[in-house]
This record gives C-alpha cells, structure tokens and sequence, in this order.
C-alpha cells in the first residue's frame, strides 16, 4: 500500500498538468480584463470560476534570544476541466493545495512540508463568501482586524496572527497585473505589505514565542504563464522606511528576461508602477542544492527605477520540493535587502523554473 501511495503522489502532478492543458481548451474561464475595480474586503476572498488563484504568505520573525527566521504560508486553489454537472460529491471541481516552511539557519535547511486535497466534505474549501482557505487542520483567515494562520506540520506548526498596517498594493494597473506582451496574459493581483505579526512556532515539539513582519500576496487568474517564459524571479520587499517593492521577471527558454513589472511604494505612500524597461534582475551569485544540483541565483542586484537594491539570502539552501502537490522544485527564502551599502528592509525571493521549466498555470 505505501509504494502505491508513493507512486500516485509521484503521478499527481503529471495528472493535474495533463487536467490543465485541457483545462484550456474546455473550461468557460472568465477572462482578467483591464479596467475592471478591485472591490474589498470582497476580494479578500476567493473566486472559484477563474482558473487559478493563490493567497502567499512570507515574511521574518524574531524569537526572544534573537533568532532570525522567515516562513512561507501558500494556499493554491485550481479549477480543473471536468464535466461540473456530475452530481458525484468527489468530482474534483476545485483543487485545494498548500505549502509551508520555515527557514531556519540553525537547522541548515527549510522545515517545510505540503498538502493537496480536492475541495469537499469540509475538508478543504476556499469559499468565495468569506476570506477563509483551509485543508484539514491547516489555515489562512481573515477576520476584522487581522489575519489568522494555523499550520499544524510535520516536524514544526506555526501559529500567527497577521495584522495589517497598512492599505492594499495594487499591483499593475489599478490590480490588472500584465505577464507578457500580449494583455491576455494577466492576472488580478494585490498585495499586503508590513503585516505585523505575533504569535509562535513549534519546532521539533519546542514551542517558541514570536514576532515580526509579513507580506501578502493575493492573485487569480485564468491565462497565467506564456509558453514562451520557464519561470520567474520575485521580491516582495518591506522596505525601513515604511515603504514597499514588489517586482518580477519572466524568463524566456534562454534566460533572458520575458517580461518584467513591479510596484514601488515609497514610504509616504506614494506608489510607482514599473514597466519591463524599469525592472532588471542582475544576478550576482549561484548556490547549488546538494539534492537536485540545480543552479540558482541566491544574490541579485535588483533594478527597480532609479533604485538599486542589493539582495542577499539569510541562508542559501531554501529550495522546496513540492513534487508531491504542485510538481515543481523551487527556491523560495528571505533575504536581506541593501542599497548603497546599509540594510534597507527585509523580504523575500522566489525562483522558478531553473531545474525544468514550470508547469504551474499551464
């Protein structure tokens, strides 16, 4: 029974790609189109009829005796292509998976640990009427005044009340977030900087108050990612001053950039929109996990208008293998960022597609 275990979690993914690609030609996916008004606490919630959508938690704690830790809390919801008349309660309509992790020098490596479950049976949901995502004993909620994530791991939990500080990032134009040339490509997106963060983690059974600062992204689409970008590189970065910068770029099958963008908050609140001539991702240097010997740049110097922000990671092996839920291996960790040689703010990094290119949204 386990090595057939093994062996369905090892084809999941393949499933879910192959559900995907004909999820394109099948399904009846709402298009993101541009002028259309981000509406809250609405869209705090989720929206089943798009293709895919996902609520991305990082952020950096601090314990008692000074610990420097970040963690990640992601909640993906999918809408496959299936016959949505069959009456049969385990008609996989909606597709819930999450991934978690710690990063914690001390260990070396990432605690981290994933789950995939198909929506149902109060099981798991992300209900369009409330701002509430979970799968069996793992959460992300939003109530009044605060968000709430339970996460109960294998080896480690955390337990956090995420506060926000701050109004909603619109990222693109007014939220319509654009992945390539063509506007098809495009997504809704925002974001929630300089969350304030209390609560604790356990790890290894020890249970540890902390506290900290958090970012949120939230985004949906039904058309993400080209065919002719592999993957990409992100920063969500809460900057000192009370400002915020989150930018990205598409990777082409050659390494050269796709397509960029990116939103620039300054710390009195005025916010700059970064088109692709705006944004440039300069790696600086390569890490190789000892595990899949992919190559990642772990140490960028980020372009973002006339800003230069150096990036460096608080550890280098943060690679999570996710093979069991979403099917893709990438590099996920907090970093430091600098500019003109002092610290900045803090945040975190995100590369996919460098071991093969990402399957996710196709």
């Amino acid at each position: 029974m386990t090595r057939a275990l093994r062996a369905l979690a090892a084809a999941l993914p393949a499933l879910l790609a192959s559900a995907v690609t004909v999820a394109v030609a099948a399904a009846d996916y709402p298009a993101v189109v541009p002028d259309h008004a981000l509406e809250f606490p609405r869209d705090y919630a989720s929206h089943p009829s798009f293709r895919l959508e996902w609520w991305y938690v990082t952020g950096w704690l601090e314990t008692a005796s000074h610990e420097n830790l970040g963690f990640q809390i992601t909640f993906f919801r999918t809408r496959p292509s299936i016959e949505e008349n069959n009456p049969s309660q385990f008609a996989p309509r909606q597709l819930l998976i999450a991934h978690c992790a710690l990063s914690d020098p001390a260990h070396g490596s990432l605690w981290h640990d994933q789950r995939i479950r198909r929506e149902g049976f109060g099981l798991a949901a992300a209900p369009p009427s409330e701002p509430r995502v979970w799968i069996d004993d793992w959460q992300l909620a939003r109530g009044n005044d605060a968000y709430r994530a339970e996460i109960k791991a294998r080896d480690f939990a955390l337990e956090l009340t995420l506060r926000p500080s701050q109004p909603p990032m619109l990222n693109g134009d007014r939220g319509f977030s654009q992945k390539a040339p063509s506007a098809r490509a495009a997504s809704y997106y925002y974001s929630e900087p300089h969350l304030q963060v209390g609560g604790r983690i356990v790890r290894a059974g020890r249970a540890t108050a902390v506290s900290g600062a958090a970012w949120l992204d939230h985004e949906w689409s039904s058309e993400y990612l080209s065919p002719a970008a592999v993957g990409w590189d992100w920063i969500g970065l809460n900057l000192d001053d009370g400002g915020a910068l989150m930018a990205f770029r598409l990777r082409d099958r050659s390494g050269r950039p796709y397509w960029s963008a990116g939103t620039l908050r300054d710390g009195d609140g005025t916010v700059h929109r970064l088109g692709p001539a705006d944004v440039e991702f300069l790696p600086r240097r390569y890490w190789r996990s000892p595990r899949t010997a992919i190559d990642y740049p772990v140490s960028f110097l980020v372009r973002a208008g006339t800003r230069r922000i150096g990036l460096e990671p608080l550890m280098a092996d943060q690679e999570n293998d996710a093979r069991a839920s979403s099917g893709a291996i990438y590099w996920e960790g907090a970093v430091w960022a600098s500019e003109a040689g002092r610290r900045i703010g803090r945040g975190y990094l995100e590369l996919t597609g460098y071991g093969s290119a990402l399957q996710l949204g196709r």
